[in-house]
């Protein structure tokens, strides 16, 4: 199942060039996780911290009214860490495909730790088998999705 989070566009997100800032990206791609992650029913609040980002930008975005779908899902589930996978876009019209490296961490103790059981049943319901993370549709383009919207 895939995760979509609808982002408003700003009009300060702009650059001088007339597109969405390459920076502005990562900040899509935090609130589209912080939506997934920090729900009342879900939440990670053992804490977690980024450890890498990848990003690839495919195309320009420019300001409009109606908000950009980014859809989110895991692509790797380790015992201290996993992977989210994004995409940007509208429709068929992709902008940005990116990934995060998060690790759960023990904010008290200042160390990563592992994810819990209960952290990984959740995170399993997010796994896309049909896409690893690499650009390559492996088979199932009717892939599951839950739908989020910024408020």
């Amino acid at each position: 199942m895939r995760h979509i989070y609808r982002c408003p566009l700003r009009w300060a997100d702009m650059d001088a060039y007339g597109h969405v800032n390459n920076v502005v990206f990562l900040r899509y791609l935090e609130e589209a996780r912080i939506d997934f992650l920090f729900r009342p029913d879900k939440d990670f609040q053992q804490g977690s911290v980024v450890a890498r980002h990848e990003i690839d930008y495919k195309r320009q975005l420019v300001h409009r009214h109606t908000p950009v779908d980014i859809e989110l899902w895991v692509t790797e589930i380790r015992a201290a860490s996993f992977t989210l996978t994004y995409e940007v876009k509208d429709g068929d019209q992709l902008y940005v495909r990116a990934s995060t490296v998060i690790v759960p961490f023990d904010f008290e103790a200042q160390r990563p730790r592992r994810i819990t059981r209960e952290e990984k049943e959740f995170l399993q319901e997010y796994t896309d088998s049909t896409d690893n993370g690499d650009g390559e549709d492996d088979g199932n383009a009717d892939a599951d999705q839950e739908e989020a919207v910024a408020a």
